[in-house]
């Protein structure tokens, strides 16, 4: 864990990346990683990293070490946006899926693209909710990390 997550945090500090902007990056990454859309996240991030001049290496770290959470979150947030929302139930058996893409595909791709908008605006609205204080909750973390960074040597290339 120390040499995939706090090693690389410790070089881009020694780079000069400021612990409140490679806070915003974390928290970016690691909200963006979670969207529900499955396959957007890395140019996602990319974009987001770009507009808000934010680290693209600590974003992009953040929003990888989070796929995993990514694939367990996108039927709950599916879910929730159903009840939320009011739609119609997504049916989750894969015998159903076929079913429904074999007798009514255009019904289903409409049901498919309601139940992702809804995933969506969900996890945005977390993600507006949870950025700042993700960022901010980070942001003395990752000073010390830094204080701790400037009183122990570089490690010695081998």
């Amino acid at each position: 864990m120390y040499r995939r997550i706090a090693h690389p945090l410790l070089g881009l500090l020694r780079r000069g990346v400021s612990p409140s902007k490679l806070a915003w990056s974390l928290a970016a990454g690691l909200l963006i990683g979670i969207n529900p859309i499955i396959g957007s996240t890395t140019v996602l991030c990319l974009a987001c990293a770009v507009v808000f001049r934010l680290n693209i290496v600590a974003s992009q770290l953040a929003n990888h070490v989070v796929y995993p959470l990514q694939l367990v979150l996108v039927v709950p947030f599916i879910r929730l946006g159903i009840l939320l929302f009011h739609t119609a139930p997504m049916p989750l058996s894969p015998h159903q899926l076929f079913e429904a893409a074999r007798h009514h595909p255009l019904v289903l791709l409409e049901h498919l693209w309601l139940w992702e908008s809804h995933a969506l605006l969900l996890w945005a609205a977390c993600t507006a909710i949870l950025l700042p204080s993700i960022a901010l909750a980070l942001t003395p973390l990752l000073q010390r990390l830094l204080l701790r960074a400037h009183h122990t040597p570089h490690p010695q290339a081998q």
